[in-house]
């Protein structure tokens, strides 16, 4: 269906075949995972986590500026690099957040997309592209900069807003 995961706030979904349009539009904290989706995915995401185990359409994370978003096989061309600034490849730390939310999607949806990526995951993984918004990027980098410097909330929460307005 269309705008399947609107404006979620939290939980987990998991979806067996293709959505439609709109998916995970203005997500702010939950975690879905598709197919494969229809044009305008990920617009306005704000946060949250969104894996595609398919094809997207055109427009895809227009308007993103939070959240970060996992498509297996990305067709750059349908990316809308507006806020989001570079498509990048996955470090150890995102390929083993992904194994595990893949699995649990084969788990609870029997898929057998999931099941033939995790029957090949030394391979399929790099097939994986991470779209995250910059700002978003350096906002999570501050955060965690700033809790391993043992700062106090008031003052994690401080460096993040810097990051958010530099950029």
């Amino acid at each position: 269906g269309n705008t399947i995961a609107y404006g979620a706030t939290g939980g987990e979904l998991f979806l067996p075949g293709r959505t439609g349009e709109r998916f995970c539009v203005r997500n702010s904290g939950a975690t879905v995972v598709s197919e494969g989706v229809g044009d305008h995915g990920c617009e306005y995401m704000t946060g949250g986590h969104a894996v595609v185990l398919g094809e997207t359409g055109r427009n895809f994370a227009a308007g993103m500026s939070g959240g970060i978003a996992y498509v297996v096989d990305l067709n750059r061309d349908n990316v809308n690099v507006g806020n989001v600034g570079a498509v990048e490849a996955l470090d150890d730390t995102d390929k083993q957040w992904l194994h595990d939310v893949v699995r649990r999607h084969q788990e609870e949806t029997g898929s057998t997309v999931a099941e033939k990526l995790l029957a090949e995951w030394d391979t399929a993984v790099d097939r994986f592209s991470k779209i995250i918004p910059s700002t978003y990027k350096a906002v999570l980098a501050a955060k965690d900069a700033a809790e391993r410097a043992g700062l106090p909330e008031s003052e994690i929460t401080e460096k993040m807003m810097e990051a958010a307005t530099n950029g």
